[in-house]
């Protein structure tokens, strides 16, 4: 008698970046959302059969450091302290979001920038992914943020989670990449643009956040999405409300950052 192996279906690997924006209140000092961060680990929790990589923003909890110490402009011999306080404050909020994510089940643990990245100029130079890859194998969540890291033109500098996103789908394959924050999408005369490419990035003019960001805000993002886009690899920006939206494939009604003409 033959006996028909049962095939066991591949989980869809997606890459999530949580705007700072949304987790954290940008207008205090390392004020954590906890009722966002709360939502966030139900949705999460309730798709199971998506393996999730999450990477976050730093927000209140680590640009106000970074800018206070300087270290957006590099390290000099007064400002080592805050390696080690920008470095806390992040970790904090990491802590909190791994901690909700584990409160809903989901089996998740954090990685910090600081101890697996080096960069060179600002720009990430290596990447230790390995252990990330191995968690995602294993199917265990990753969830890493924006740091402070180590520069060997600058002493140090920060990694913005927008650059771990630009990072991370050379090294590790995904399925799909999206960014939850605090905007519809990015929005032209309040509008959301429905797709961005390099060729209509030109004619859109973006606004800045008054909130610190020593990172770039929007622009900064977009950067490091068009860089991704030229790559081949698609990405997605809608607001937070419509996370699950955007999990179960469904119109969010954000900007989607792709290599594609209109």
């Amino acid at each position: 008698m033959k006996v028909r192996a049962r095939r066991t279906k591949m989980k869809e690997t997606v890459l999530i970046k949580l705007g700072g924006s949304v987790i954290t209140d940008k207008s205090g000092d390392c004020a954590v959302h906890i009722e966002n961060i709360e939502h966030i680990s139900r949705i999460i929790s309730n798709h199971p059969d998506i393996q999730f990589i999450i990477v976050h923003g730093a927000g209140s909890c680590g640009h106000p450091e970074a800018k206070r110490h300087h270290l957006d402009k590099g390290l000099d011999p007064y400002n080592k302290s805050g390696i080690f306080i920008t470095h806390s404050a992040v970790v904090t909020l990491n802590t909190a979001v791994v901690n909700a994510l584990r409160a809903n089940g989901v089996e998740a643990v954090g990685i910090h920038p600081l101890d697996a990245c080096t960069a060179k100029n600002g720009r990430l130079e290596s990447f230790s992914h390995q252990p990330v890859e191995m968690l995602v194998r294993h199917g265990i969540v990753p969830v890493l943020h924006g740091d402070v890291v180590m520069d060997s033109v600058r002493g140090a500098c920060i990694v913005s989670g927008d650059q771990l996103v630009r990072e991370i789908p050379g090294r590790i394959p995904v399925n799909r990449i999206g960014l939850a924050t605090d905007v519809a999408g990015v929005l032209c005369q309040g509008k959301v643009v429905p797709l961005i490419n390099r060729e209509t990035m030109a004619d859109i003019e973006i606004g800045e956040s008054d909130n610190t960001d020593v990172t770039g805000g929007m622009i900064g993002k977009l950067t490091e999405l068009l860089r991704l886009s030229d790559e081949g690899t698609e990405s997605t920006i809608f607001h937070l409300s419509r996370l699950d939206d955007y999990l179960d494939g469904r119109e969010h009604g954000g900007t989607v950052v792709t290599a594609n003409r209109v």
